[in-house]
């Protein structure tokens, strides 16, 4: 038979060695639980938290111009639109309206006019002729109850310039007249010669009132 001393030695060798096997155990246990910890997420370097930068409080904005007020428009008792409260967009205020023009300044409209090419030829070949240092002015009876007048450039007077020029001055001659109103129910053509590019607006005017004087004269 083992003696006494010999059967204890061997239960402390197995209980040492056993507890070491657990303490190994336990340590590995303890690693793996390390390791299998996810560490937490860093925070990105350019994206600030909440507490790092402060963001400046912003500025009151001024209250909408749109709404009734802004689109209410102050109405004079005349009838004319103001400026609105916003200062834009509103329209101005109208200017008087011109006074009625008098019967010779009225513009002369396409019923004043000879237009169409049978209408000259029929003053040039059918009508009478007053001859001047300027023009010389055709005239013939028409269908209407008004008169007529028309006026033909051609290109001895001059270039289109001048040629426009010179077919303005005497229609505005004509329209501002004051014996326009005094003349018999007929077309009349004026027909510009090469002097009258170097008339200026008062020697046209008189040419005119000589020429259709003496019309008014013989018609009394």
């Amino acid at each position: 038979m083992m003696p006494t001393d010999d059967r204890s030695g061997i239960r402390n060798t197995t209980s040492t060695a056993a507890s070491r096997a657990e303490e190994s155990r336990k340590d590995v246990r303890r690693e793996e639980d390390v390791s299998a910890e996810q560490p937490p997420p860093e925070a990105h370097p350019r994206l600030p938290g909440a507490d790092a930068h402060p963001s400046r409080p912003r500025r009151a904005l001024p209250p909408s111009s749109q709404g009734p007020q802004a689109a209410r428009r102050l109405i004079r008792r005349d009838g004319g639109a103001t400026a609105g409260p916003s200062g834009r967009g509103e329209p101005a205020d109208r200017a008087p309206s011109p006074p009625p023009a008098a019967p010779g300044a009225q513009g002369l409209g396409r019923a004043a006019r000879v237009r169409r090419r049978g209408e000259y030829l029929r003053a040039y070949r059918r009508g009478r002729r007053r001859t001047g240092e300027l023009v010389v002015l055709h005239f013939v009876p028409n269908d209407g109850a008004a008169p007529r007048v028309g006026v033909t450039v051609s290109r001895k007077v001059g270039n289109s310039v001048v040629r426009h020029r010179v077919k303005r001055r005497i229609l505005e001659a004509y329209r501002r007249s004051s014996w326009r109103g005094d003349l018999p129910p007929w077309d009349f053509v004026v027909h510009v010669k090469p002097a009258a590019a170097a008339a200026d607006h008062a020697a046209v005017r008189q040419e005119l009132d000589r020429l259709f004087g003496g019309i008014l004269r013989v018609g009394r």
